[in-house]
């Protein structure tokens, strides 16, 4: 197998130079205090569209005239009286659209969602303004960091090239043309997300025998309704058990097909209209595509760096990811004889009975220890342990009853503040889990603020919210990953610089923290089984690891299909794109499940449009090598009293966007990273 170490060299160029040079000098310190709108809860004084409309009119208008002053004044440019207005004027713009963001994809009141999307457009646009003004930059660029400190130069330097890659050189014409089609971008990304929201679909079941194989819980949660059917729809919390533990065929079929079309047709139309526009907004700013413009400031560098790196993992992959699926399809073998495929609907059931019968290991035997109150309580309890931290409930505004907040104290002193919007309801966005940031933190001015939201069971009456331990894992721990990155990241003195600006390492502390998930003693802090009481076995932990090394190469392979999508929708003449051709080519190249006709995954993949992923969707798997290479500094032993944790907080997650990430990253490992780590991992064998 080829090696994956080339990561540690070309492309781990910095895209900035690490910043050097003397000291900081003297500045005037701010004497604003985290009190006021700093510290108020980030809903308070929104309920109901016409109040939404007034607070966010009124901090654009407030945005407005910090631009102005900051536009109109005469004099030598200085720290003070030029980056702190310019940072200020930032950390107003995100207090619209962070908020709006959020209420547009999860409020239940449909008024309330279409004022946030309109809201939305007009401080796009305020924002795609701001981000070509010529004056704005010219009076940074005038700027002496010559004395400034490493960090306030990093984030010169960085907001100067992201002038530049927004075309504040091109001509007024261009810049025209460019504000028309970045507005019709934001327009088309919008109802993207909308059709995926709005979209839920459901099957009807006619008999209870069409549950057989799903866990009880489900059954319990999906009773007859007065005609005697029985309805599942395409929520996470739904697709997920059916597709791993329905017996019967027809039901994992028809529950397959209707999630893979969530947003069909709309979203085919929709997406076309969004890879056009951004290959004519690339091309504008004198880019070959999307893909190139995309990848320009990221760790990668390049959309062939990109390429390169979906192609090594796809090879890496190759032999290991054929040995499971001839054990897949030798599983199928045992109930259909003569079978010589295995369809997509049957993947993810039939591994489940594979890791059953060769690894002696069923994913329902763990569900009872994770009740989802007591894993949320224990996910609480091992963050404050690792990085010295409290967190105790909050009563606060929020958008739904079923919304839970909670403040993170350190030394008895408030550092931030997070919800949890946990459970599936209407109208709310529910297929995938996600983070959102609806204030970032800055040092002595606001507290962060952060939403976790995802479609998880639980939240009702009789039921214990039994959840898998990929739920654990890649939901709950996961996406705790994120809320932790921007908490402990949001006490620098810029606003600018608490989120890491190269996007291809925005999923590294996520990921990192899924490791906790495996560890016995960790488990054991919170898994116990919610009738007996019971903690979980340390015996099935290993069982259930052991049991894992199953299918993590077909995973890998089905992941680099969504990759290679991403970046193949935005790296062509778009003339030329035909969104379910190029999936159905990918699909059938990368795994052995072939393509199915009839299904669109294209139309309900919302991370086309977020400006993070778009085309570089491969920044999950690029995260994923440099997390198992940080974790691979831990004492596996000891994993919930390791003091390599403190040092992990401070120099990753506290450094948010401070420096360069390859620095970051060398801060901890004290070298550049590689994929030794990644390549253990993926070759660790079952047996």
């Amino acid at each position: 197998m080829k090696t994956l170490r080339w990561l540690s060299t070309a492309l781990l160029v910095s895209l900035f130079a690490a910043p050097t040079g003397p000291a900081a000098s003297a500045r005037t310190p701010r004497t604003a205090r985290v009190d006021g709108r700093g510290a108020a809860p980030f809903f308070a004084g929104i309920e109901d569209a016409a109040s939404l409309e007034r607070v966010m009119t009124a901090r654009l208008a407030s945005a407005q005239q910090m631009l102005d002053r900051l536009m109109t004044f005469k004099g030598t440019r200085t720290i003070e009286n030029t980056l702190r207005p310019y940072d200020d004027l930032s950390m107003a713009i995100a207090d619209v659209t962070g908020p709006c963001s959020l209420i547009s994809q999860t409020h239940p009141d449909e008024r309330m969602r279409q004022a946030a999307e309109g809201v939305l457009r007009r401080a796009g646009t305020f924002s795609s303004d701001v981000a070509v003004n010529r004056a704005v930059y010219d009076a940074l660029h005038a700027l002496d960091v010559s004395r400034a400190d490493a960090e306030t130069k990093h984030y010169v330097d960085r907001e100067l090239r992201a002038f530049r890659l927004a075309g504040v050189d091109k001509d007024e014409e261009t810049q025209a043309h460019l504000k028309d089609l970045r507005t019709d971008l934001d327009a088309a990304l919008q109802e993207f997300l909308r059709n995926i929201r709005t979209d839920t679909r459901r099957i009807t079941l006619h008999s209870a025998a069409d549950l057989a194989g799903l866990p009880a819980d489900f059954v319990a949660r999906h009773k007859p309704d007065a005609k005697g059917e029985i309805s599942i729809d395409t929520t996470d919390a739904d697709v997920r058990p059916v597709l791993t533990f329905a017996a019967t065929e027809n039901v994992r079929k028809r529950l397959y097909m209707e999630w893979t079309n969530v947003g069909y047709p709309a979203n085919i139309a929709v997406l076309q209209k969004m890879v056009t526009l951004r290959a004519e907004i690339a091309h504008l700013l004198g880019y070959e595509s999307w893909a190139a413009y995309d990848t320009v400031d990221r760790m990668s560098g390049s959309a062939r760096a990109a390429s390169d790196f979906i192609d090594r993992v796809v090879d890496a992959s190759r032999a290991k990811a054929a040995r499971e699926f001839d054990e897949v399809l030798k599983r199928k073998q045992q109930d259909v004889p003569g079978a010589t495929d295995v369809k997509a609907w049957e993947n993810t059931y039939y591994s489940e009975l594979v890791r059953k019968s060769s690894y002696n290991f069923d994913s329902q035997s763990v569900r009872p220890y994770f009740v989802y109150d007591r894993v949320k309580q224990g996910l609480f309890e091992i963050a404050a342990k690792l990085y010295g931290i409290q967190i105790r409930p909050a009563d606060v505004p929020v958008w739904h009853p079923s919304v839970e907040a909670y403040d993170v104290l350190e030394n008895g002193q408030r550092i931030g503040r997070f919800y949890l919007d946990t459970h599936p309801r209407p109208d709310k966005a529910s297929i995938g889990a996600a983070t959102s940031t609806v204030r970032s933190g800055v040092a002595g001015r606001q507290l962060p603020e952060v939403v976790l939201i995802a479609s998880l069971p639980g939240g009702q009456a009789g039921d214990p919210g039994l959840l898998t331990h990929d739920e654990v894992k890649s939901t709950m721990f996961h996406e705790f990953g994120h809320v932790l990155h921007a908490i402990l990241s949001g006490r620098h003195e810029w606003f600018g610089v608490t989120r890491v600006s190269e996007r291809d390492f925005l999923e590294v502390p996520s990921q990192m923290f899924e490791e906790w998930t495996w560890d016995p003693a960790t488990l054991a802090t919170f898994a116990r089984h919610y009738q007996t009481n019971e903690a979980i076995p340390a015996a099935l932990v290993a069982q259930m690891r052991h049991a894992s090394e199953f299918g993590k190469a077909l995973g890998v392979r089905q992941q680099m299909v969504v990759a290679r999508l991403s970046l193949s929708l935005h790296d062509r003449n778009p003339k030329t794109v035909d969104s379910t051709a190029l999936l159905h080519e990918i699909t059938d190249k990368y795994v052995p499940f072939k393509y199915v006709d009839g299904t669109h995954r294209q139309t309900a993949f919302g991370h086309l449009a977020n400006t993070n992923y778009s085309s570089s969707y491969y920044t999950y798997m690029w995260s994923l090598v440099i997390a198992k290479d940080l974790f691979s500094q831990f004492d596996g032993a000891s994993l919930l009293s390791s003091p390599v944790a403190r040092r992990y907080r401070n120099s990753v997650l506290g450094a948010g966007g401070s420096k360069p990430a390859s620095a970051i990253v060398s801060d901890f490992l004290g070298r550049a990273f590689n994929a030794t780590a990644w390549e253990k991992w993926l070759n660790r064998e079952s047996s």
